[in-house]
């Protein structure tokens, strides 16, 4: 019979998370791992089998529960389209300046996986995940745009689809940024600063 479980995987998971999305795949070794998480390294692979598997894991369950909050923000339409985009942008600000309180950025899982190419031509799972999230949010974020548009707090010039993306590259980008160092005040300054052209 198989012996119990000894430790939380949604917990394990939140962990690995953690790790992957601040070092990426590459330098994130297993015995971070187990630290993180708290587990033998025994105890990681009779569950996970591998690190790759882990990773696979991993992201999906960071897709996933970023989904949900980017979606719970992104569609509330109590307040504006333009609010909207300005509360996600100060959830990821604020994921900053906590991650600079512990002497790094952030960091995103997401993002470091689009840098690592080889991970999706390694695994199929890895570019399902990623293209899926990238549908899903850049539909969220254009929703919000035509919300915008509708209640004046965006320009109505600003089409959806291409503002989408500029905001989803911008976040991206303010990630990659907040790695060199730089403080999530200026930060705050330099996104606001590029989503000037849409925002009225």
């Amino acid at each position: 019979m198989a012996r119990p479980r000894t430790f939380d995987e949604t917990a394990v998971l939140d962990a690995a998370a953690r790790e992957f999305r601040v070092h990426g795949y590459a330098d994130t070794s297993t015995e971070q791992l187990c630290a993180a998480a708290g587990v033998r390294r025994s105890s990681l692979y009779n569950a996970f089998t591998s690190k790759d598997e882990l990773f696979v894991r991993a992201l999906e369950h960071y897709v996933e529960t970023t989904g949900r909050r980017q979606a719970a923000i992104l569609a509330d339409d109590a307040v504006s389209g333009a609010a909207r985009l300005h509360a996600l942008i100060d959830v990821v600000i604020d994921e900053e300046v906590q991650a600079s309180k512990r002497g790094h950025a952030a960091g995103c899982m997401v993002v470091q996986s689009l840098l690592s190419p080889d991970l999706r031509e390694r695994d199929p799972r890895v570019a399902r995940i990623l293209d899926r999230d990238l549908r899903e949010r850049t539909s969220l974020l254009a929703e919000a745009i035509r919300a915008g548009r509708l209640d004046g707090s965006v320009n109505e010039d600003t089409d959806p689809d291409d503002g989408a993306m500029l905001v989803n590259t911008v976040i991206s980008g303010m990630r990659v940024t907040a790695q060199t160092g730089v403080t999530p005040e200026a930060l705050r300054r330099i996104t606001l600063a590029a989503l000037g052209s849409i925002l009225n």
